[in-house]
């Protein structure tokens, strides 16, 4: 295709006879032509500035429809990926009892997303390739979107395969007119009719699942959430709701009443708990520069499994009653934390706390796993048989990792370094690839 630009500043395109001239007429011509290599061409086309008002809808239609072919192929790559990683997988040497791959190390890295991402974007991508074609189809021909397409995979998890087909078969039909709500409306409706009776075996499947998460946000907020079964949902909202129609007409809205209700449940026990005061046994970690605590400046501090808070948070947490504070002391340039040097393979409580404290989380570039759930791993390996020989238990040779990455730097081929001035962990994958997990010095948390 060709495109001259007038002196008039009007662009004009030269199709085939009867085709598509103008911008409009291409966003219409692509909004419902099959997307593929060549329609992907001619997107260039659709100059947003030639567009009239309905030429931009029908832009974004072809923009979304060669999205989904894009997120097919990546579905295909995805796929591929899963498969070579199993194949790859070795034999014995205590495998049986992690039924694990390490192709989302991979994949999180290249993309930067976290393991936890990128585990959920291979397991749907599997599960479409296997069991799902008709449904891969759709989405490369961009009639469906990749969260249609996720939610098939999703609704039917706990199906055999051949429910999950009949479920596939019963909605395939509408979904290019759904939106992903009525997607899943539906599905959860076709499960329903393929497997009636297997409604309470899901049931207590899905109960295994159960877990709480919680994700940072902006301006020093979070969101915690709880995945649990429907009654003790119901339960939870009925005790929130009582708890926070005890508090006064006090200028809270009633959401922000029964947050408050919520975290008093959980956090304050009732009069008369063996607990003194009612409070709770939860210990929560922030780390904050004492000139901070004292007000000299307002640098933000570390909470814990959140990430920054302001400093005012900070110095609420650090004089609330019952605070136990511990000295860290930090290098002045790097704000790293300053070396130990224990002697015995196991680490002291000092260097455990030293190196929790330093690097957080895992060490592995995807992960956000806490450090004080990690293995604490020598990096050179410990000489059990003259340990003056190297591999010194020291927090410069010591890093945590989640059993999962500890598993994945001594069973498999990626390779891990961490330099000592920087603190910087470098991991190179099989494929060749390197990934840098940057430190995190206490006294620059920004």
């Amino acid at each position: 295709m060709q495109a001259t630009l007038l002196d008039h500043d009007e662009t004009e395109t030269t199709g085939p006879r009867g085709g598509p001239v103008t911008a409009d007429e291409w966003a219409a011509h692509l909004a419902t032509a099959v997307p593929g290599p060549q329609t992907a061409a001619m997107l260039g086309l659709l100059e947003r500035e030639q567009l009239s008002t309905t030429g931009r809808i029908d832009a974004l239609k072809a923009w979304e429809r060669h999205t989904s072919w894009i997120q097919a192929q990546q579905v295909g790559l995805l796929a591929d990926i899963e498969a070579d990683a199993l194949d790859a997988r070795p034999d014995g040497r205590g495998w049986a009892d992690y039924d694990w791959d390490f192709a989302c190390e991979d994949v999180a890295c290249a993309l930067k997303l976290s393991g936890n991402t990128a585990a959920e974007r291979l397991a749907v991508a599997t599960a479409l390739e296997g069991r799902f074609p008709t449904t891969v189809g759709l989405l490369e021909r961009g009639e469906i979107c990749y969260l249609q397409a996720k939610a098939v995979t999703e609704v039917t998890g706990t199906l055999d395969p051949e429910a999950a087909a009949r479920v596939e078969a019963m909605v395939l039909p509408k979904m290019p007119g759904q939106s992903v709500g009525q997607t899943r409306r539906a599905l959860n409706r076709a499960v329903l009719r393929a497997d009636p009776l297997g409604a309470e075996r899901r049931h207590r499947r899905r109960r295994e699942d159960r877990t709480i998460w919680h994700r940072a946000t902006e301006d020093g907020m979070a969101t915690w959430t709880a995945f649990l079964p429907t009654p003790q949902a119901a339960q939870l909202d009925a005790a929130v709701d009582a708890h926070a129609a005890t508090f006064g007409d006090d200028g809270r809205t009633l959401n922000q009443k029964r947050v408050d209700a919520l975290y008093d449940l959980v956090v304050n026990r009732p009069a008369g708990d063996a607990t003194p005061g009612g409070r709770s046994a939860a210990v929560v970690q922030m780390t904050v520069s004492l000139d901070t605590l004292i007000g000299a400046d307002e640098e933000p501090g570390h909470l814990k499994g959140y990430g920054p808070i302001s400093a005012t948070a900070a110095r609420e947490v650090a004089f609330a009653p019952g605070t136990i504070w511990r000295r860290l002391i930090t290098h002045p340039k790097t704000g790293l934390l300053v070396k130990t040097d224990p002697t015995t393979y196991k680490p002291t409580a000092e260097t455990q706390r030293h190196v929790t404290a330093r690097d957080m989380t895992c060490t592995f570039p995807s992960c956000q796993m806490p450090a004080h759930r990690c293995d604490l791993d020598h990096i050179q390996p410990f000489d059990h048989q003259d340990p003056q020989a190297g591999g010194a238990t020291e927090p410069d040779n010591l890093m945590p990792l989640c059993r999962r990455h500890h598993l994945l730097k001594h069973r498999t081929e990626w390779q891990v370094q961490r330099n000592p001035d920087t603190g910087a962990v470098t991991w190179t994958a099989p494929t060749g690839h390197t990934y840098t997990n940057p430190p995190q010095p206490l006294a620059h948390i920004t």
